[in-house]
């Protein structure tokens, strides 16, 4: 677990650099391991911007600072290791709204978003799935 984990935070820190490809963090976060906070009986999640965001971590020591920043202070969290793709394939159309993925939102400059869009999410619950109709034809 923590190999792939490692893989996607590596990704991310070349993204927020401006580099790498989008395409292979996307396939990274897809393969990882993610630690989602349970509460309530449910997977952790915030909304911002009209998006629900399920919010994953790429190791315990992110998960930590995330818990320190929402009131856990040094209690144990629950959490779920779900894979990335089990996330964005069957978590997010489960939600019955638009709904993403953020990871490692805790971690200073460090965090990383998949929005709810062709390419990360099924196209039948993906924001832009219309928009993208009729593209490329003509």
């Amino acid at each position: 677990m923590e190999q792939t984990s490692t893989a996607l935070a590596e990704r991310i820190a070349e993204r927020r650099r401006g580099v790498g490809d989008p395409r292979a963090l996307v396939g990274e976060m897809r393969r990882s391991v993610l630690l989602v906070p349970v509460a309530a009986g449910g997977l952790w999640s915030a909304w911002s911007g009209g998006v629900r965001w399920i919010c994953g971590f790429t190791d315990e020591a992110a998960l930590a600072r995330f818990a320190l920043h929402h009131g856990s202070g040094d209690q144990p969290m629950d959490y779920a290791a779900l894979l990335g793709a089990r996330i964005v394939d069957e978590v997010v159309p489960s939600l019955d709204e638009p709904a993403g993925l953020a990871v490692d939102i805790a971690t200073e400059d460090g965090s990383m978003f998949f929005p709810p869009v062709v390419g990360v999410v099924p196209e039948a619950v993906a924001v832009d799935a219309g928009a993208r109709e009729g593209h490329g034809h003509g």
